[in-house]
């Protein structure tokens, strides 16, 4: 994990060296002073050399005055190491999470994820800086006070030192009980994260049915579990933090009382003694800054962990020898195909359907029993359990994922637009489509005289999710994207099922001329949409029960009658 946290310095290991030398060079200047003291003490003073004083406080004042510009430079350039290591895992996150597969944003709350990608990441790069630069420094400073306190007498710091031992094996001890609860922490913080995302989402719909008190209650019981782990961690960090200062304590009496009998004694002299208490102090400050940077390395590095679990993540695999196609005609076909989640029971079962080309397929059955499942399939979202789905005569497994995807065009019941502008969530379906193509898009959707009678027209700000237009023109939006993506596949899963019935024939005329010259499949609830299709599929508990044209279906006492005459006395009631 260490190895694996090193490497990511390696682009910016020019920046990282130099605030390495930097930190070295101001480590070196904390060594001076007590040298300098113990000289005045014992030399400069009682032989009255003024002079020498003098140059030396001066010496030492030019010292520190480099060590102020060392020390600026290592806050400003040393913590850009970290901000750009921070963006250089985020910019890889962010890669990742696009070539993951479905199945994994299936049990993956979106704030958790966020979680690890802003507050990890953030502690990561604190200790991507201070990590490095606080053990150099106390590296330098405790070798340095030790071979420097052993030339004034070596058995006084080796009884000094004999004490280090007992402090490593004390913070080694508590070190573990940190980590866990840290980990632990992270945890609950992403659920926390995840309860708040999916709240404030959903504010709308908790005014709507008065439910505040009720999301209040389900928050506040993460917020309470967050509170109970970060309390866990911080009981871990006192238990560390009191001893190891308790024995840093002790190490000061220790200090004082062998250092002012050695002196009594003449063994050494005030000059000595007072060098020493300084030393001891230089000594005793790494060895705190390491004690306090053990909190940051746990954060960090449980943050890290965290950070490489989702790396790690297996993404979309992609076949060995990949066909690279760039058109598709949309002949499809379902080869004894089945399908199921993991251990889960099988949602599809030796599906077998022919759509041919141009031809307009619709998808009707009680709801589970697979429809959706069945189409996203057809771009590979998830990959067959058994089977075969070929396109043209491609087995879509041979096929780059990308050329299979950018031939399918989906429109859905639940509309997902980006926050931003009209034009930019119209120009998704093909970033280099011309303002031109966008406005031609938009004609054929039936949105154009919905955008011009904007105040900014086309580029109207749309709010978060498109919260500012109405279902139609949502839905509109989505299918003038697909207008400008020009598939030869079409799937439109419950496209009009959220509509009310006037705007769901505004936007039947749209669709229409959608599929006009497409292999479409539909996913439909409304049976009365679909009376034209080619052919309807009933899909039951995984399995195709019927097929047919709409007037076939009918004269059979089936499953599709029985729907169609159901909605129909619906519709009439």
């Amino acid at each position: 994990m260490i190895r694996r946290f090193i490497s990511h310095y390696k682009p910016h290991r020019r920046l990282f060296i130099l605030d390495m030398l930097a930190a070295f060079v101001i480590a070196i200047c904390n060594l001076f002073y007590p040298v300098i003291t113990r000289d005045m003490i014992n030399d400069y003073i009682p032989n009255k050399q003024l002079n020498l004083l003098i140059t030396f406080a001066i010496v030492l004042l030019c010292i520190y005055v480099l060590k102020m510009l060392l020390s600026y430079f290592v806050q400003y350039y040393g913590h850009l190491v970290g901000v750009y290591m921070q963006a250089d895992m985020r910019r890889q996150m962010f890669r990742h999470l696009q070539k993951l597969p479905f199945s994994y944003y299936d049990e993956h709350e979106t704030g958790n994820i966020m979680s690890r990608m802003i507050h990890d990441l953030m502690d990561i790069s604190e200790l991507a800086h201070h990590g490095p630069e606080d053990i150099f420094i106390s590296t330098v400073m405790i070798i340095g006070s030790f071979l420097y306190l052993c030339t004034i007498n070596w058995q006084l710091t080796c009884i000094i030192f004999i004490f280090i031992p007992f402090l490593v094996f004390y913070a080694m001890k508590t070190r573990k009980r940190m980590s866990d609860a840290f980990m632990q922490s992270r945890i609950e913080t992403g659920e926390v994260n995840a309860s708040l995302e999916t709240s404030i989402a959903g504010i709308r719909v908790a005014k709507a049915f008065t439910n505040a008190a009720y999301e209040e209650k389900k928050f506040q019981k993460g917020n309470n579990a967050f509170v109970k782990a970060r309390s866990a961690a911080y009981k871990a960090m006192g238990y560390y933090f009191s001893g190891t200062g308790f024995i840093i304590d002790l190490l000061n009496v220790v200090v004082l009382i062998a250092g002012g009998i050695y002196t009594y004694y003449g063994i050494i002299n005030y000059g000595d003694f007072v060098a020493y208490l300084l030393f001891i102090n230089l000594f005793i400050d790494p060895i705190k800054k390491l004690i306090n940077f053990t909190e940051q390395l746990q954060s960090g590095m449980t943050g890290f962990q965290r950070f490489c679990e989702m790396i790690d993540e297996p993404i979309e695999k992609e076949p060995e020898n990949k066909k690279e196609i760039k058109e598709l005609k949309g002949d499809i076909l379902f080869d004894n195909v089945s399908f199921q989640y993991k251990e889960e029971r099988k949602i599809l079962q030796n599906i077998n359907l022919h759509v041919k080309q141009g031809a307009k397929v619709a998808l009707v059955g009680p709801s589970g029993g697979g429809k959706t499942t069945l189409c996203h399939l057809i771009p590979h979202f998830y990959s067959v359990t058994d089977g075969q789905i070929k396109i043209d005569g491609h087995d879509i497994g041979t096929l780059s994922l990308t050329s299979l995807r950018k031939n399918i065009g989906i429109v859905q019941q639940d509309v997902f637009l980006f926050t931003g502008s009209i034009k930019e969530n119209i120009a998704y379906g093909n970033l280099d489509a011309s303002d031109e193509e966008i406005m031609e898009a938009a004609k054929k959707a039936n949105i154009h005289e919905d955008i011009i009678r904007m105040k900014d027209g086309y580029d109207t700000q749309i709010g978060e999710r498109g919260i500012k237009l109405s279902g139609g023109q949502k839905q509109r939006l989505s299918i003038a994207r697909v207008f400008l993506k020009n598939p030869s596949i079409l799937i439109l899963d419950e496209a009009t099922s959220a509509l009310d019935n006037a705007t769901e024939i505004y936007i039947q005329e749209a669709l229409d001329e959608l599929c006009k010259g497409r292999t479409t499949i539909i996913v439909a609830h409304r049976l009365s949409t679909i009376r034209n299709a080619d052919e309807i599929i009933v899909i039951m508990d995984g399995c195709i029960c019927e097929q047919g044209t709409h007037e076939t279906l009918l004269t059979k006492d089936g499953i599709y009658k029985n729907l169609y005459e159901s909605q129909f006395k619906k519709a009439v009631g």
